[in-house]
């Protein structure tokens, strides 16, 4: 079969643009012509004159006959003036004057087009601009371009405002040129065949183009038919335009081979609608109006086999297509164009390429129906009734997006209640009042606010009331009701006056907002054009003969997903499951990078980013692993170590790794971080590497760009080699990678890939493993980042004239700034850019105030954040403004965010065209002095430093984090300074992590005992700068600050001995009853205070929190958070000479009283957490330090998670162990490493699925925990849920590579 190419070629329409514009539209370049002034007085017309010498035809520009210009008898918002063209023309520009002489002109006016004078269409300049500003006097003339030009025959202009010391006066001109037409109409029961000559088909570029206008949804526009059911049609669906391509049978194509695309919305409002569908190579652009949907043409689109004729109105054969529910095409078609072919012209000719059945004609017959636009909640029409009639019988059609609204009230004759039909949640409901009491309650139809027709009939005989909606059966009610209904005099559509005396009316539903046409009273149908000239009925805040509504969804500017919905003067977004927030779903609820949650003061898990901010990729899942350095973790779907036989070049095993983010996704992640790694380990048996017999290498992997590469894990891109290659240490000195030595016994070549542009690896390609007794394995880690580049990226201005420059800021619909900034200065600006008229900007107006000011042509608009607290205090403050088409908003710190909703129809585009300054403005005033960091315009990060080193006033970078992340320092953690960012020491805390946080703990077996040595510290290190030697320099102590937690259930305990030179001593005991105890003996000839704190029995295997305090002879204890007790010593207030502090069992012989005596007896069987004297940390110093600190250890005593609040386990600490060490290859088997390679909790992120993850790793931590006496510290453990295959051959590598191989054992 053809090519895919050929087959759109075949099947696919049209003509070249230029050929199109030239035949249909005249020259392009001279579409100006004065239009007005040559036409006679008959084509003028109006709503109404002042006299005759202010009538229409005097509405010519600069002319000054009769009263010079047209003014109507009354200036309201209902007078209007028309011009007929006499035949269907291209307008490309209107011009307006006030009345010559006068004080009469308009200041601001609709335009409407229409080819019948009737069904008028209002033009709009930018997707929600209906309204052009006038005059501002009598005679100076105001010129429009329009955006787009209108094709009409008639033109309307409608003035919304005057000058209030005048009247209405117009004076105008029209400008454009002729538009050829050529119509044809189609009754709804005719369709016409183009049978095309197979040369047109040749050309490389296929285009159709057309024009249609109809009333009805639905219809075939065009189908061509093929064999098997292939076919392509495009079809009027409910008011969308559907372009569908088909494989019919689906025995021989997959029954996905469709592409189904719809455009356009409430394209039957008898209005001409444009289509063009193009095809060059693969590549289809299909448009309706001004939306254009591009896409690439499947490859199953080579088995399309279809006929060269082309159908319009209707599909030729009915059932074939399988299409018998379809309905013909009933309007019109103008310039229909194939490939250059006037399809119209020809069926004029009655050529013989064109076959067609049914009636067509060549004209376009006008509908006369009359619709009317109720504009408002206030709007109403009343029209009279019959009064005391026994049968009631109103219809009409209406069309809106709102669920509530009034469609239709009376008054009963001679009754005090009447009858309400309205909407409500969508559907028809009628409610019966007497009295104002509801005597009935019926409700018909379902989602009628779908912005389509539906038709309502109401009736009411006696005492029966029905309603029928869309003359379905199915949607109709009926009720009987205890009351004789008799018409009353007048029934109001839409609504009520508010100042009438039918008070029951203005209820709780409001006003009706949308459209109304054959509307009939009594089975007559009402004359519209009638009520419009005042002959009977009223009105208010109607447009008659217009149906003004309008898809606020179309185009849908609701970002990343978001659901669009609308109601008549707004649209509203649902942002639910996008991961964006807002009002259009703009900006990300999540961070761009692990280093933004942790500077958050977050903890090591699982957590989404997005990378690219409010940028058009989505978040992904990824793990964050906060140690010192924050490090991003990105799974794939293959992190077992897995053992490859058999493969050779014609035969090659190839393993593809799909990752828990696209290639996208992964791109802009590696892009934003410092340095990104991945270990990639191979082990080798008799299987070979870069070895090349014929110039090929053995074994390659490929990474994101596509390339194949040969370079091996610790190696470097280019040079062809394993690290072992690189460092000269490969078990063979004339091979570079340790496998080509092509030994007959395990070996491995193992290290990390870190060339970021190459990662992640995508593809590893092995061929090396068919020979005797060859064989080899593979694992590849997960893909590991470091860093955020942009996080840290600053500048320092240095004097207000200061500024840095970039390019012009593209935020047109959605722009979003973000920023941190410190200062010293009261005011100044952040950043700048201007257009012509509109401009953003964003400023420090004053020290505790942020203003956001932007101007996108309805004039300049400013959100305001006023702070309680000064923003000059020179540490970061953070500063989040956006502005979408509806909202601006302001953040400025977690203070409550600002907003601004835009007006509902004005100016929505932003335009700028001069350069972004930061820091300063163009003007260089009010320039800011101070820093900016990690400034983001929509997603995207501005390098602020490599633009300050070239910029005279700014240097890179920005000293002093600390002043404002110090508080994440926890634990007597000290905040130290980096270039970029800030570090935690957490030297002389007890707990450790980046932020000092991470609980140290320990499980103390029986007699188990750990000793600190003050005095023997002291004695070895006087002369060193250590923090603990200077501060007991002088061996007394007036005051100790100690806190610890413990866990246990054993009773008497000695939690914590502090002794003395002297005797004396300090004692932490748990009675025999579980009572917590402090002794203090500080003199040694006198007996203990001895302090109870009999809260609970403390031995309940719970975690308790522990705090002591002396200050001389003041005591303060706190136990578990509660009221802190205070105590007073009578035994003394100096602690002299200390010598050693003990945890768990004292093994030396010391003078204590006998409780202490017996609680040492048993000594401390349990868990002891974050222990801290002062500035001395001894469990932390045991258990990270034991080489380097005065600690001596007897017993079994394992350092353990026990600490923590949970309980028994702690998912955070294990996971994050699991993932820290990056100093080595990553431990084969690791439970958590494998639980995270299920699909479902990288990709689905749905956090039930990750808790249930971490609690499966806490059952399987919580067995190897039991078990890990058993191990050895280099033996390789294998995962639970490996084959015991793949764990044999661990353990054959984990041997033979012992020596080489620093594996590293994790335990829980």
């Amino acid at each position: 079969m053809d090519s895919v190419t050929e087959i759109f070629l075949k099947l696919l329409f049209l003509i070249s643009v230029h050929n199109w514009h030239t035949t249909v539209a005249g020259n392009k370049y001279n579409c100006d012509d004065q239009l007005v002034s040559a036409l006679p007085q008959s084509s003028f017309s109006s709503s109404s004159e002042l006299s005759s010498s202010h009538s229409p035809g005097f509405a010519r520009l600069n002319r000054r006959e009769g009263a010079g210009g047209w003014s109507p008898l009354v200036s309201s918002k209902y007078q209007w003036l028309q011009i007929d063209l006499g035949e269907r023309t291209e307008i490309t520009a209107v011009a307006t004057q006030g009345g010559y002489g006068s004080s009469d002109w308009v200041t601001s006016y609709l335009l409407m087009f229409s080819d019948s004078g009737r069904n008028w269409k209002q033009y709009r300049q930018e997707e929600s601009i209906w309204a052009f500003s006038g005059n501002t006097n009598a005679d100076s003339v105001v010129y429009y371009k329009l955006q787009h030009s209108i094709k009409a025959r008639f033109l309307r202009f409608v003035p919304l405002d005057w000058n209030p010391n005048g009247r209405i006066g117009m004076r105008v001109e029209v400008y454009g040129c002729t538009y050829g037409s050529e119509v044809v109409g189609f009754d709804g029961k005719s369709y016409l065949t183009y049978t095309f000559n197979q040369k047109l088909m040749s050309a490389q570029k296929d285009v159709i183009s057309l024009k249609f206008k109809t009333m009805q949804s639905d219809g075939i526009l065009l189908h061509r038919e093929g064999q098997n059911g292939d076919h392509i049609t495009l079809e009027l669906i409910k008011g969308k335009l559907s372009l569908l391509i088909n494989l019919g049978d689906t025995k021989t194509h997959p029954s996905n081979a469709q592409i189904n695309i719809t455009l356009g919305s409430l394209l039957d409002d008898q209005h001409w609608h444009s289509v063009l569908i193009e095809h060059f190579n693969n590549q289809v652009n299909f448009t309706v109006d001004k939306h254009t949907h591009h896409f690439h043409a499947k490859g199953e689109f080579n088995y399309l086999d279809l006929d060269y004729k082309l159908s319009f109105g209707g599909i030729p054969v009915p059932g074939k297509s399988g299409t018998l529910s379809r309905k013909n095409f009933h309007g019109c078609f103008e310039n229909i164009y194939y490939n250059g072919v006037n399809i119209i012209d020809l069926a004029r000719k009655h050529k013989s390429q064109i076959y067609f059945v049914g009636n067509l004609s060549f004209s376009c017959l006008e509908s006369q129906v009359v619709p009317v636009t109720f504009l408002n909640s206030s709007s109403y029409l009343i029209l009279p009734g019959k009064s005391g009639e026994d049968d009631i019988f109103i219809s009409f059609q209406f069309r809106t997006w709102n669920k509530e609204g009034l469609l239709l009230y009376s008054k009963l004759h001679g009754a005090s209640g009447g009858f309400f039909l309205y909407l409500s949640d969508g559907k028809v409901k009628i409610s019966l009042h007497k009295a104002g009491k509801a005597l009935s309650d019926i409700v018909a139809g379902a989602g009628l606010n779908n912005g389509q027709w539906h038709s309502v009939s109401f009736s009411a005989k006696r005492n029966r009331i029905s309603v029928i909606v869309d003359n379905d059966v199915t949607s109709s009610a009926h009720a009987s009701i205890p009351l004789q209904i008799y018409s009353g005099d007048a029934f109001y559509f839409g609504g009520c006056p508010s100042n009438g005396n039918i008070s029951e009316c203005n209820t709780s539903f409001g006003g009706f907002q949308g459209c109304m046409r054959l509307i009939s009273v009594g089975n007559k149908a009402v004359d519209m054009i009638s009520v419009q000239q005042n002959v009977f009925g009223n009105f208010s805040d109607l447009q008659i003969d217009l149906c003004g509504i309008i898809d606020r969804c179309l185009p849908n500017y609701c970002e990343h997903g978001g659901e669009c919905s609308q109601s008549w003067d707004s649209f509203y977004c649902n942002c639910a499951n996008t991961g964006y927030k807002g009002a259009t779903c703009h900006y990300p609820i999540y961070e761009q990078s692990c280093e933004a949650y942790k500077h958050r003061g977050n903890t090591s898990g699982f957590y989404n980013i997005d990378s690219d901010g409010s940028g058009p990729l989505g978040p992904f899942l990824v793990y964050c692993n906060m140690t010192d350095t924050t490090w991003t973790i990105i799974q794939h779907n293959n992190t077992n170590l897995t053992r490859v036989k058999s493969a050779n070049r014609e035969n090659p095993h190839t393993v593809f790794f799909k990752y828990s983010a696209s290639l996208d996704q992964l791109q802009d992640a590696i892009n934003h971080a410092e340095h990104c790694e991945q270990e990639l380990a191979y082990h080798c048996k008799k299987s070979r590497l870069l070895e090349k017999p014929d110039g090929m290498p053995l074994s390659w992997w490929i990474g994101r760009t596509n390339e194949t590469q040969t370079y091996w894990g610790g190696s470097l891109p280019a040079v062809q080699k394993c690290a072992c290659g690189l460092e000269g240490t490969c078990i063979d000195s004339q091979h570079y990678c340790n496998c080509d030595a092509d030994r007959d016994e395990w070996t491995n070549d193992t290290g990390f890939l870190s060339y970021k542009e190459h990662l992640p690896v995508t593809e590893i390609v092995i061929t090396d493993t068919d020979r005797p007794n060859s064989e080899a394995a593979y694992k590849l880690g997960p893909l590991l980042c470091r860093g955020d580049r942009t996080f840290w990226n600053s500048a320092s201005f240095n004097t207000e004239t200061s500024y840095l420059h970039f390019p012009t800021f593209h935020g047109e619909l959605s722009a979003d700034v973000s920023f941190f900034f410190k200062t010293t200065a009261s005011s100044g600006v952040f950043l700048e850019n201007l257009g012509i008229q509109d401009f953003i900007r964003i400023e420090l107006y004053s020290p505790s105030k942020v203003i956001f000011s932007f101007d996108v042509g309805n004039g300049p608009s400013e959100v305001t954040v006023q702070s309680l607290t000064s923003l000059n205090d020179n540490q970061w403050h953070y500063v989040k403004a956006e502005r979408n088409i509806k909202e601006a908003s302001l953040q400025v710190d977690q203070l409550p965010q600002r907003s601004h909703s835009a007006p509902p129809d004005g100016h929505i585009r932003l335009q700028l065209n001069s350069q972004l300054f930061v820091g300063g403005t163009a003007s260089r005033q009010k320039g800011f002095l101070g820093c900016i960091r990690s400034l983001q315009l929509n997603g995207m990060a501005l390098d602020l430093e490599e633009r300050a080193k070239m910029t005279p006033g700014v240097e890179p970078g920005c000293p002093g984090h600390c002043s404002s992340y110090g508080n994440l320092c926890h634990n007597d953690g000290k905040c130290r300074e980096k270039y970029s960012g800030f570090s935690c020491d957490c030297t002389f805390s007890a707990y450790a992590g980046p932020f000092c946080k991470k609980e140290i703990s320990a499980y103390f077996g029986t007699g188990t005992s750990v000793t600190y040595n003050f005095q023997e510290y002291y004695a070895v290190a006087k002369n060193s700068s250590s923090h603990a030697s200077s501060f007991y320099a002088d061996m007394t102590l007036n005051r100790e600050a100690i806190t610890f937690a413990f866990r246990t259930t054993r009773t008497p305990s000695l939690l914590l001995y502090v002794s003395s030179f002297y005797k004396e001593y300090l004692s932490v005991i748990l009675t025999r009853n579980g009572t917590l105890q402090i002794r203090y003996k500080l003199d040694s000839h006198q007996d203990p205070d001895i302090f109870s704190i009999n809260i609970k029995n403390m031995a309940d295997g719970q975690l308790q929190h522990v705090k002591i305090n002396r200050e001389e002879e003041i005591l303060f204890v706190e136990v578990n958070q509660n009221e802190r007790m205070k105590f007073v010593l009578s035994s003394g207030t100096e602690f002299n000479a200390i010598k050693s502090l003990t945890l768990g069992k004292i093994l030396e012989n010391s003078d204590v009283d006998e409780e202490t005596m017996k609680a040492n007896s048993q000594g401390f069987i349990g868990c002891l957490s974050s222990v801290q004297f002062n500035h001395i940390a001894p469990l932390k110093a045991a258990l990270h330090h034991s080489s380097s600190a005065p600690v001596i250890v007897k017993g079994r005593f394992t350092e353990s998670n026990c600490g923590t609040l949970s309980g028994a386990d702690s998912t955070s600490s294990e996971t994050t162990h699991s993932f820290a060490d990056h100093s080595g290859p990553i431990d084969e088997g690791e439970p958590l490493a494998n639980a995270i390679r299920s699909d479902s909790a990288i990709i689905g992120g749905v956090i039930a699925v990750v808790i249930f993850i971490l609690l499966c790793i806490t059952a399987i931590a919580i067995r190897i925990y039991k078990k890990k006496v058993i191990y050895s510290k280099n033996e390789a453990k294998g995962s639970e849920n490996e084959d015991s295959a793949e764990s044999a051959l661990k353990s054959e590598l984990s041997m033979q590579n012992t020596a080489n191989e620093n594996q590293k054992e994790y335990f829980f």
